[in-house]
């Protein structure tokens, strides 16, 4: 695999996890670090973008597909929605420090887009959370792969 075509794997695999798809980043960047061809610093980075981006797509999912809410199609009931909204409520915007995790935090990026959180708040808080995700599991790996002596 070349360096352009793993990176652009890991851009694309991290786009796609955070979207609602049902895709994962993690063995993909942890198959990356392990072999040791590529550039710690540069997954982390590509992966890092790939995930805020396909969160910034679910916000603005959520932004779009809001103003439907009222339909017989629309896929969550307004029970459930104002529910879920009453809990954002009540934790606010650091809730999305969590937005890394499965399916629980895609669902939060798209809640932050119907609740119209202001973007400078999603990016830096969803940022800050997704990439601290990556620089843990990371470290974990390249510990593992010193452990092991790879």
């Amino acid at each position: 695999m070349t360096g352009l075509t793993a990176y652009l794997g890991s851009f694309l695999v991290a786009f796609g996890a955070a979207t609602v798809l049902p895709f994962q980043s993690e063995p993909l960047l942890v198959g990356l670090l392990a072999s040791g061809k590529f550039s710690t610093t540069w997954i982390l980075v590509v992966a890092s973008i790939g995930n805020v981006l396909g969160a910034v797509f679910n916000c603005v999912l959520g932004r779009v597909i809001d103003r439907f809410h009222d339909r017989s199609w629309f896929p969550v009931k307004a029970s459930s929605l104002e529910k879920a909204a009453g809990w954002y409520r009540r934790y606010g915007r650091w809730s999305l420090l969590l937005s890394w995790m499965p399916v629980f935090g895609d669902a939060l990026t798209v809640l932050a887009g119907v609740l119209r959180e202001p973007w400078w708040s999603f990016l830096l808080l969803v940022t800050v959370g997704k990439t601290a995700r990556y620089i843990v599991l990371a470290a974990a790996t390249l510990g593992t792969r010193a452990a092991i002596g790879i």
